[in-house]
């Protein structure tokens, strides 16, 4: 998993990815998706619902299987699911200077929202 997403550019020295996925693990709540050919990771998506709005994270796709409709597939079937759970809306955040990323989130109906987004970091 950590492979597949250090070739679709998401690990950050910042964020433990190991760590993220232990932790998605834990929740056991059905939204980690993984899709596999041939018994080899080729994408992922990480969804979280906290009953009030869905997230998305860590929407990967190996780049030899770009353009193939995964990316697609993974998303709507993320979003099925957050559906299913009464998820009303779906929320995601890409840099800013990702214009790829955001135009494939723009073709899938996603749009930009009027908020700034804060974080801190406590650990």
């Amino acid at each position: 998993m950590v492979a597949l997403w250090e070739a679709a550019g998401l690990v950050r020295p910042w964020n433990d990815p190991y760590e993220d996925i232990a932790s998605k693990a834990d929740m056991g709540d059905d939204l980690f998706l993984v899709a596999e050919t041939e018994s080899k990771v080729v994408g992922s998506v990480m969804a979280g619902y906290d009953g009030h709005r869905g997230w998305l994270y860590y929407l990967a796709v190996l780049p030899d299987h770009q353009g193939s409709g995964l990316g697609r597939a993974l998303v709507e079937e993320a979003e099925g699911r957050l559906a299913f759970l009464g998820c009303p809306k779906v929320n995601l955040q890409i840099r800013s200077d990702n214009t790829e990323v955001a135009a494939f989130y723009e073709k899938l109906g996603y749009t930009p929202d009027a908020v700034v987004s804060y974080g801190k970091r406590i650990r």
